[in-house]
C-alpha cells in the first residue's frame, strides 16, 4: 500500500507560479516511479510529467514543456511539480500517481498508475 497526499494548489494569476508537492507513505519510495496528472472539467485525466524512482529519468507532456518541472526529494519522500507560466488552461485538479510497475517505457495512461492522492485544485485565471 502507498498513501498520496498533495498540497500547494490555489488560485494564481496568468504568468504566475505553484508548487505542488505529494507525500508519500508506505513503500520505499524510491522504488517506483511517481506522475503528475491532472483533470479539468468535462475532460479525461491526462498525465502532465513522471519522474524515475531515482529521479534520473523525466517525462513531459508537450504541453508543460518548459514550463513545469518535475522532481523528487527520496530522503522526504515527496514529489514536487514546480509550475511556471501558468496559463488558464492549466487550470484543473492535480493527482499525483505511484508507478509501481513502471520499466524501460514511460506509462502515460491512468489505469498503469497504482495508487493516487485526492488530488488538489489548480485554477489560473485570465
Amino acid at each position: 500500500q502507498v498513501q498520496l497526499v498533495e498540497s500547494g494548489g490555489g488560485l494564481v494569476q496568468t504568468g504566475g507560479s505553484l508548487r505542488l508537492s505529494c507525500a508519500a507513505s508506505g513503500r520505499t519510495f524510491s522504488s517506483y516511479a511517481m506522475g503528475w496528472f491532472r483533470q479539468a472539467p468535462g475532460k479525461e485525466r491526462e498525465l502532465v510529467a513522471a519522474i524515475s524512482g531515482s529521479g534520473g529519468s523525466t517525462y513531459y507532456r508537450n504541453f508543460v514543456k518548459g514550463r513545469f518541472t518535475i522532481s523528487r526529494d527520496n530522503a522526504k519522500n515527496t514529489v514536487y511539480l514546480q509550475m511556471n507560466s501558468l496559463k488558464p488552461e492549466d487550470t484543473a485538479v492535480y493527482y499525483c500517481a505511484a508507478d509501481l510497475r513502471s520499466g524501460s517505457v514511460w506509462h502515460t495512461r491512468p489505469s498503469e498508475y497504482d495508487y493516487w492522492g485526492q488530488g488538489t485544485q489548480v485554477t489560473v485565471s485570465s
